[in-house]
């Protein structure tokens, strides 16, 4: 039978239940990857806003028309970039205003439409993405080819094993 940890000095003060070690390798691991995520994240939101004067929302949105040329339905935009659809909504219409996106009526369902990117979007899309491409590889360039590969096949075992437990 194995041993149950002891509670750590602060659990046993306040009186709740056993806690986690405090040196639990997984916990410290998920917060590690949440700081890197927000660290880079927020860099990468910062340059977006001072080179191009757009929000990484807005260039997420236009990444994913990008890649389906013929226009999603709003459902399906708020599914690939898992936000309601009210969000989709705002950043679509302020999309529309600039002439970076367009609505288009649905065949299949009149009470529906497809959002797709103009031409010029696609122009400005290339462009944000080529230079956002740069950055992420700029950002991560110190860890060495040799642990970016790793730790690519490393997460991308650990997405395969967590992929089928969510619905």
């Amino acid at each position: 039978m194995p041993k149950t940890p002891p509670p750590s000095p602060r659990a046993a003060e306040a009186g709740s239940e056993p806690a986690v070690p405090e040196d639990h390798v997984a916990l410290r691991l998920w917060l590690r990857l949440l700081a890197c995520h927000n660290l880079l994240e927020s860099e990468l939101r910062t340059r977006m806003r001072e080179v191009f004067d757009t929000s990484l929302a807005r260039f997420d949105l236009m990444s994913q028309l990008y890649r389906y040329p013929d226009g999603l339905r709003m459902r399906e935009v708020s599914k690939l970039l898992m936000v309601t659809g009210g969000n989709v909504t705002g950043l679509a219409d302020r999309l529309v205003a600039e002439g970076l996106v367009e609505r288009r009526d649905d065949p299949t369902d009149r009470r529906a439409y497809h959002l797709c990117l103009t031409r010029q979007g696609r122009t400005q899309f290339a462009r944000m993405a080529a230079q956002h491409e740069q950055w992420v590889v700029s950002l991560l360039a110190p860890l060495g080819e040799q642990n970016l590969s790793e730790l690519h096949e490393l997460l991308g075992g650990l997405k395969n094993q967590l992929a089928p437990a969510m619905p």
